[in-house]
């Protein structure tokens, strides 16, 4: 295999939705929380289905007139460790009846007035006269300290959930990155564009032995060898790819330490 750069992938925030900052400490005072749905982020811009770059999301048609006539944002979600599956149905361009398997988890209303608890309360009001099995608010816990955060995560985990998302409920809707809404896991974790197909030695060859990736923020070059299963190292990834990662901490040089693929992302895909 040889070492082939290709043009480097940049995601941009096309619709303006809100982006999530990383948990470091922040003071959580007054703050609520919540499971991170681990599904495909569904923009609903009151007409259209949008993914997170903002490409339309081929739902039936049933799905989509359930919809309010205004914007709502959340989640995709087929369940806790299903992630490939939701990404599976929602990817469809002639969507299946599996959308019923789909439960649409909703952080936020973004254009209605007023704090959090407000805004989804625009929701709750419209889902009292449209009842609907698949539209699912969110519950907001208040967090009481800091530990009861960490206990909440640990709950979260054992049940096989990605991790919790720790919100300044006062904060309106940021239409980009926000350091109002937080994520909290055991592990750290990126997106990055794999740039090269790395043969492997011994047993490894002639399948991938590891790849080289650029991640999508800090642009660092760097490589992932392992977190790969037998089956994606005979049958490969492919150069221009987006894959999410975890990763202990950065060097002092911004690299991730002990990078391990975690999946692809195709809902990332140019």
């Amino acid at each position: 295999m040889k070492f082939i750069l290709f043009a480097v992938f940049i995601f941009v925030n096309l619709h303006g939705i809100m982006l999530v900052s990383e948990y470091k400490d922040q003071n959580l005072s007054g703050w609520v929380m919540s499971e991170k749905y681990d599904g495909v982020r569904g923009f609903w811009d009151g007409e259209n289905l949008l993914s997170k770059n903002g490409k339309q999301i081929h739902a039936p048609k049933w799905f989509l007139d359930a919809l309010p006539p205004f914007a709502i944002d959340g989640e995709l979600w087929c369940g806790r460790e299903n992630f490939q599956k939701a990404v599976s149905i929602t990817a469809d361009l002639n969507p299946s009846d599996e959308w019923r398997d789909i439960r649409y988890m909703i952080f936020d209303v973004p254009n209605a007035k007023g704090d959090l608890h407000d805004r989804l309360g625009v929701l709750e009001q419209f889902l009292a006269k449209n009842e609907s099995k698949f539209i699912i608010i969110i519950t907001q816990i208040p967090i009481k300290s800091k530990s009861h955060a960490f206990e909440f995560l640990d709950e979260i985990t054992k049940k096989g959930g990605e991790g919790i998302i720790l919100r300044d409920p006062k904060a309106s809707y940021s239409h980009s990155r926000s350091t109002k809404i937080l994520k909290l896991k055991h592990f750290k974790d990126s997106e990055c564009e794999i740039v090269s197909i790395n043969e492997g030695k011994g047993r490894l060859k002639e399948h991938l032995g590891s790849i080289t990736c650029k991640d999508l923020q800090t642009k660092e070059i760097f490589k992932i060898g392992s977190g790969f299963s037998d089956e994606i190292r005979k049958n490969g990834l492919r150069i221009g790819q987006i894959i999410t990662y975890k990763y202990q901490n950065l060097t002092n040089k911004n690299k991730p330490r002990f990078p391990v693929f975690l999946r692809v992302r195709s809902d990332f895909d140019k």
